[in-house]
């Protein structure tokens, strides 16, 4: 199959060394930089040379503010039947967009980096596929995604940003309140640590990745969740209060069983 990769950034990097070999495979970036490293693919280095290499599959990896203008940048270059693709981390408004844009799609969301992942062994990560995408993409992303031992989810797109919010948007924000606190002092303790380690991680990620995660609509429901419990607790330790403290604890162990 030939396929089209736009945004050579840590994931768009990612599919084109997963697909290279198996498929006929073209990348373009604005950041011609980015493009020196691959091999066995062809670089764009303007949208109309899509006309020519006609992909089957078009695959959007560029960040969320800009796959709109990636998409209509590409559309007038390929084929009527080419399927579009993206690999976003927050669906809101792609639903739509694919209805003005008038092709068929295929959405999925990769739910691993290259800060937490191992990428030569996912099989303990997960993917979420969307439900109302085209049945042909699926089966194509269906099967890279199994070839690579991964844990695939489908859900609507709307179930995707709420499910998002959850699994995301609060440990990021827990990492992001734990580094408000930090000063510069020696903190011995492996759960600090552990932590500690955590957070350097998550801010190691491009910032527009974690812009794009707490700007999902549903996030500032869980951010309320979070500020809610924090003062319940805060309630509880200046009253010092140990049967308090031991039912917050207890719904708080019930929570995570």
């Amino acid at each position: 199959m030939k396929i089209l990769i736009l945004g050579a950034g840590h994931m768009g990097a990612w599919l084109v060394e997963e697909l290279c070999l198996d498929h006929e495979v073209a990348v373009y970036d604005l950041d011609r930089r980015k493009l020196k490293y691959f091999f066995n693919v062809t670089r764009f280095l303007e949208p109309f040379e899509a006309k020519e290499f006609e992909p089957a599959l078009v695959i959007n990896a560029v960040s969320l503010a800009n796959i709109r203008e990636a998409f209509e940048e590409f559309l007038p270059y390929l084929p009527e039947d080419c399927i579009l693709s993206d690999i976003a981390s927050v669906k809101t408004g792609m639903h739509e967009l694919y209805k003005t844009l008038g092709r068929r799609f295929v959405s999925t969301h990769p739910m691993f980096g290259p800060t937490f992942a191992n990428i030569r062994d996912l099989r303990n990560e997960n993917t979420i596929m969307i439900r109302e995408s085209d049945e042909e993409g699926k089966a194509f992303f269906r099967n890279l995604y199994e070839g690579l031992h991964l844990n695939i989810y489908e859900y609507s797109f709307e179930e995707h940003d709420q499910t998002i919010a959850y699994s995301l948007s609060i440990p990021f924000a827990s990492s992001m309140v734990f580094a408000a606190t930090m000063k510069q002092q020696e903190a011995p303790g492996t759960t600090f640590r552990k932590h500690l380690d955590i957070a350097k991680g998550l801010f190691s990620e491009d910032d527009h990745l974690l812009a794009e995660i707490m700007f999902n609509p549903h996030t500032v429901r869980q951010i309320e969740a979070i500020s809610s419990s924090l003062a319940y607790l805060t309630h509880i330790i200046r009253g010092r209060d140990y049967e308090e403290m031991h039912k917050f604890l207890n719904r708080l162990r019930h929570n995570i069983a």
